[in-house]
């Protein structure tokens, strides 16, 4: 039998029973559809720039990724859709930014936990 598991079954009630309350569908779909969205390379990239960046508009992200604008906007509208980003008009120009701290949080915090090194899958 391998090290990494239980040898015994056993459970704890009131620990389980309590996670069950907190662990509902809404809010497990909810936030597993955030990162879904940031799974994405592209995404995550443009994400990224924008933790770096205030606001960028379409034009300076499409040349962060490497795209046409087309694409960039498609890849920007998907991040506004699921509320991690938001954009404004500027004359026939459109900025975005994240939509919050939490959202520029959870980007930075995922490329900390990365540098150090703890994302590559050779932890024990």
């Amino acid at each position: 039998m391998a090290e990494d598991t239980c040898s015994v079954y056993s459970f704890d009630k009131a620990k389980v029973a309590s996670l069950h309350k907190q662990l509902n569908d809404e809010f497990i779909i909810g936030t597993s559809q955030i990162f879904k969205i940031l799974a994405d390379e592209t995404r995550l990239k443009i994400a990224y720039a924008l933790t770096k960046e205030e606001e960028l508009c379409v034009c300076d992200i499409a040349n962060v990724i490497g795209a046409s604008t087309a694409t960039a906007s498609h890849h920007l509208r998907t991040l506004k859709k699921q509320g991690l980003a938001q954009y404004r008009k500027v004359g026939k120009l459109a900025f975005y930014r994240l939509d919050d701290h939490h959202v520029k949080a959870l980007i930075q915090l995922a490329f900390e936990h990365q540098k150090e090194g703890k994302a590559d899958g050779n932890n024990n």
